[in-house]
C-alpha cells in the first residue's frame, strides 16, 4: 500500500475535533492569570508559560506527525514552512507567514496576523514584560526538540505591546543526530 499524500493543513483543520475558540482563550487566560497570582514577578511566568508550552509541544508532535501525513522535512526552510501552513492551521486554525531569513538558513520569522489566544485580552500596565503567548514558543521548540532540530525561540512583535503583528523569531542551533536505543546485530 502507498504511503498517504501529505495534507494540507485546511484539511486536517476540516477533520479534527475543535473546541470552542472563546472557551479555548478564556481558559488559556485564566491559566496566565493564576500563574501572574502565583509566581507575581512576570519574568517567572514567562519562563513558566514557555516550559508548559515545551511539554505540550513534545507530546502534540505525534498527534501532528500522525494527522497530518507530513513526512520528514529535507531542511529546515521546509520545516518552517510546514510549522506555519499545517501546524498553526491544524491546533490554531490560523496560517503564519515565514519571512526573515538570515543568510545562511538557519533563522527566521513566523508572522502570525491573527492569533486566537488573544481574543479578549488587554494587558495592564503591571505585565508590560510579559508575552502572553509564550506557551506558543514552548510549543514550537519541544515540538521541534522532539524531531532532532535543537531552537531557539523568542518573541520579536506582539500586538498586545503596540506591534503590528504576532512574530516569533525561530532560530536552529543545531540538527541533533538520532539516536537509537540499541545496536543492530551485524
Amino acid at each position: 500500500m502507498a504511503p498517504l499524500p501529505p495534507r494540507s493543513g485546511d484539511a486536517v483543520f476540516a477533520n479534527i475535533e475543535r473546541v470552542n475558540a472563546e472557551l479555548f482563550s478564556l481558559t488559556y487566560g485564566a491559566i496566565v492569570r493564576q500563574l501572574l497570582t502565583d509566581l507575581e514577578e512576570v519574568d517567572e511566568v514567562n519562563k513558566q508559560l514557555d516550559q508548559m508550552g515545551y511539554n505540550i509541544g513534545v507530546r502534540l508532535i505525534d498527534e501532528f506527525l500522525a494527522k497530518s501525513n507530513v513526512s520528514r522535512c529535507a531542511d529546515f526552510k521546509e520545516t518552517a514552512d510546514v510549522i506555519a501552513k499545517v501546524g498553526f492551521k491544524m491546533f490554531l486554525g490560523v496560517t503564519a507567514s515565514v519571512t526573515n531569513w538570515d543568510a545562511d538558513g538557519m533563522s527566521c520569522s513566523l508572522i502570525l496576523e491573527d492569533n486566537p489566544l488573544v481574543d479578549f485580552v488587554e494587558l495592564p500596565d503591571t505585565c508590560q514584560g510579559l508575552y502572553y503567548c509564550n506557551i506558543l514558543s514552548g510549543v514550537i521548540r519541544g515540538a521541534l526538540e522532539m524531531v532532532s532540530m535543537k531552537t531557539e525561540v523568542t518573541w520579536i512583535r506582539d500586538m498586545l505591546h503596540g506591534d503590528d503583528a504576532y512574530e516569533l523569531q525561530v532560530k536552529l542551533l543545531k540538527q541533533v543526530p538520532e539516536e537509537y536505543p540499541y545496536k543492530d546485530d551485524d
